[in-house]
């Protein structure tokens, strides 16, 4: 009876520190807020974390997906997320306006921004706006247009000399109604949504503001300032970081499963396979090159395009603290 007790009593106390260990190593909570729906531009997260890759962290991440009535920077100043993806346009101009956001990593190397005009509209190259009706997104991504059209001395308030600026949903309904000679349009999704819908390629022609020489940074990760005075959100956002670009190099090489992984958390149900394919084909490009930290030229490049903007720029001086090699250094060792 002693020995059954004395067992026993072995067995508790091994069940205990088994008990005491895994709630001392439980993964630390983690909310990405995206900017945009579940789809293949935000692959990389996915990835990580269905095939694990937050897990091996010891992160819970719960990804939320965006939408047009969301704003990533609002959420992460009211609480609602660790970390946020944002546009460097969006970003800067917020923390001008006394937001603290800190660019933390740059998962996308290049912009894929353009506007896809139709040529019966008589546009041939960007000397051909004045007069013309274009759709731009808002929002916050109305920035890069704004700088280029400054840069090109281009007046937005309309008038033969000027653009009139539609104030673009999130489709491409302007163009197929032709209420607009140019749309806003993104080479891994609306561009598409254009030739799906009946227009041909030969129909078409396209700025990108990578070839313009206006492309700013896009989709990079966002966090408050205060974070990072913080050495345990340090550790937590540098593990994410690590999980997260594991994700994106998979996704890079693995194209159409990192399509069929975000297809499986895609809980609308609206998105297609073909669709998000072709997108995460397209995504890879932009994704390509990037380690995860952010290159300072790009940087630098992204600043002078917003601060080009005459008597209205979109960021009026150079930022100070926007952004840090803090986290990827980190993460990358």
């Amino acid at each position: 009876m002693r020995d059954t007790f004395k067992t026993f009593a072995i067995g508790a106390c091994a069940a205990a520190s088994i008990f005491a260990a895994t709630g001392a190593n439980a993964a630390d909570d983690f909310t990405l807020q995206l900017k945009w729906v579940t789809q293949a531009q935000f692959a990389g997260y996915y990835v990580a974390l269905e095939k694990g890759f937050y897990e091996e962290e010891d992160l819970n991440v719960t990804i939320k997906p965006g939408g047009p009535d969301i704003a990533p920077t609002q959420i992460l100043a009211g609480g609602g997320a660790d970390v946020v993806v944002d546009w460097m346009p969006s970003a800067l101009a917020a923390r001008e306006k006394g937001l603290p956001l800190v660019n933390i990593a740059q998962p996308y190397k290049s912009s894929g921004m353009m506007l896809t005009c139709l040529k019966e509209s008589g546009v041939k190259t960007p000397e051909d706006f004045p007069g013309k009706t274009l759709g731009v997104w808002f929002f916050g991504n109305e920035y890069p247009f704004l700088s280029w059209m400054s840069i090109l001395g281009i007046p937005t308030e309309g008038g033969d000399d000027g653009v009139t600026v539609l104030k673009q949903g999130f489709n491409v309904d302007p163009l197929l109604q032709k209420q607009a000679s140019c749309i806003s349009t993104m080479t891994y999704n609306e561009y598409w949504q254009v030739i799906d819908a009946g227009i041909s390629e030969d129909e078409l022609i396209t700025f990108k503001y990578e070839d313009q020489g206006v492309a700013t940074l896009e989709d990079g990760l966002y966090v408050l300032e205060d974070k990072l005075a913080d050495d345990a959100e340090v550790d937590k956002l540098a593990r994410f970081v690590k999980a997260s670009m594991k994700g994106w190099k998979w996704a890079e090489s693995n194209p159409d499963e990192a399509a069929d992984i975000v297809l499986e958390y895609d809980e609308t149900g609206a998105q297609t396979e073909k669709h998000q394919k072709r997108m995460m084909a397209e995504v890879a490009k932009l994704t390509a090159g990037s380690n995860g930290a952010l290159d300072p030229a790009d940087y630098e490049r992204t600043v002078k395009t917003l601060m080009s903007g005459g008597s209205a720029p979109v960021i009026s001086k150079a930022p100070e603290g926007a952004w840090t090699h803090k986290i990827t250094d980190l993460a990358l060792k």
